[in-house]
């Protein structure tokens, strides 16, 4: 399988994990990779209030393979065609395996993701995940945990690009996507992880 990783890539974080962005991986459109999925629309609790997930969601996969976060218990529904082409290329140039892919549905410009590690234990102590993003462009953040002289990264994330985070960077760096007042269109975002 020939490598679709762009020559051009920007290696932001390189201490306390990596992070590194390819600005145009896939030429898929959000069309075609959210045909067929099953979404959700799940409820969080947070300061003893609950709330709607401010975006739809979906869990693919090895078909039964089960995921927990923030309270929130998932069981994987089987790939679909597209999604299975995306994790085998993904597999095939970042070497690593992929079992599972979550998928975040930002509607418009009020649906976000708050500051958050993917640290879960069934993910494993170092994982890599492989950000693929459609649609509309989003502001995706950064900021480390402890060291608060490390600058908070902002960075644009494009139609068709891919954000690959790997090493520690679960440990010691939390992310989000912000919102924007700007009005918008959807943006679907596929996170391809390794449940163990």
């Amino acid at each position: 399988m020939k490598s679709l990783l762009p020559r051009e890539f920007e290696e932001l974080i390189n201490d306390d994990g990596t992070l590194t962005y390819f600005e145009h991986y896939s030429d898929e459109t959000i069309e075609t990779v959210t045909e067929g999925l099953v979404w959700r629309n799940d409820f969080i609790t947070m300061y003893g209030k609950t709330h709607p997930l401010p975006r739809k969601t979906a869990w693919h996969g090895v078909a039964g393979l089960t995921h927990s976060y923030s309270g929130i218990n998932m069981v994987a529904v089987e790939w679909t065609p597209i999604l299975l082409k995306l994790k085998n290329q993904l597999e095939a140039d970042l070497k690593t395996k992929f079992n599972s892919v979550l998928i975040n549905y930002y509607r418009d410009g009020s649906d976000h993701m708050s500051w958050h590690a993917d640290d879960e234990k069934e993910l494993g102590p170092n994982p890599i995940i492989a950000s693929l993003s459609f649609g509309e462009t989003r502001s995706f953040q950064l900021k480390h945990k402890f060291d608060k002289s490390k600058k908070i990264f902002n960075l644009p994330i494009t139609d068709g690009s891919l954000v690959v985070m790997g090493g520690e960077l679960q440990h010691f760096w939390v992310h989000k996507i912000a919102k924007t007042a700007k009005p918008i269109g959807p943006r679907a975002n596929l996170t391809f992880r390794y449940i163990h």
